[in-house]
């Protein structure tokens, strides 16, 4: 089946864990030839059909157009002999592991031709994740490439101060675990009051789901969408203003999302 976005004719993956795997399963999804795609993981075991697994780099093949580092940060030692073999000079090396800076990767893999950091988040597997990128090197057309890949996993951008990378990996990479357990007390919240708990958590998510899906269609931001909803006087102003009290919702946020930004810092660190 062919598909409406660019993708690499030889594409090698090392490591496919939860996120390595969802985006894999996207691209699949949306047409990749699996016939270019090989995964490397020590244990061998397959993935998709057509797509050719190996315990270790195959010899005697040509680098590939590109290929993704998808292990944890703490195995990038145990994957780089491999990595640093596969990656020619014309070769976009990706990376998904968090915390991992292109300057460690750039040292680890000097022949690479580009290299390119990338945060997903798993809505990547139906094709609603966040994707931050950011490039040490490479050509334009390689920068390109990269993009075009994240392209159909959901919404790409570039962050051009690497720095920032620990917050935006705190936002939408761990951003939808928080949401999660929002989820989770909008529910429990709506069981308290009397509802069915299934019931209450099925309103829970179709509430959020649409909710989510007006905001980003919306030209107003979401402070002022909610201001909308909030007749003076009514139920939902009520509501609001346990929220708005000293900034309660707003700092509990900020504090959960400092704390997983030090964390991705403390990683990188190697702490």
């Amino acid at each position: 089946m062919a598909h409406g976005f660019r993708f690499p004719e030889t594409f090698w993956l090392f490591g496919c864990g939860n996120m390595a795997g969802a985006m894999l399963a996207r691209w699949l999804e949306q047409g990749v030839d699996p016939a270019g795609i090989t995964v490397i993981r020590k244990s061998g075991r397959p993935v998709a059909p057509g797509v050719r697994v190996l315990t270790g780099v195959p010899t005697g093949e040509r680098p590939p157009a590109a290929l993704m580092i998808g292990v944890k940060p703490q195995m990038l030692d145990a994957v780089a002999d491999g990595v640093a073999a596969a990656a020619g000079p014309q070769t976009l090396l990706l990376s998904i592991m968090a915390g991992t800076t292109t300057g460690t990767l750039g040292s680890h893999f000097p022949r690479a031709g580009a290299i390119v950091r990338a945060m997903p988040n798993t809505p990547v597997a139906i094709g609603r994740g966040v994707v931050g990128l950011h490039a040490a090197r490479g050509t334009d057309d390689q920068r390109a490439l990269a993009m075009a890949m994240m392209q159909p996993l959901g919404l790409a951008e570039w962050i051009a101060d690497e720095a920032l990378f620990d917050a935006v990996t705190a936002l939408s990479g761990s951003g939808p675990a928080f949401l999660f357990r929002f989820i989770d007390a909008l529910a429990r919240g709506g069981a308290a009051l009397g509802l069915p708990a299934d019931q209450a958590a099925r309103f829970a998510c179709a509430t959020v789901e649409g909710a989510a899906m007006l905001a980003a269609a919306a030209d107003e931001d979401p402070g002022a969408l909610a201001e909308r909803v909030a007749s003076p006087g009514g139920s939902t102003r009520k509501g609001l203003d346990v929220l708005d009290e000293g900034d309660a919702l707003t700092g509990l946020v900020t504090r959960t999302l400092e704390a997983a930004r030090r964390r991705n810092a403390e990683m990188a660190a190697g702490k």
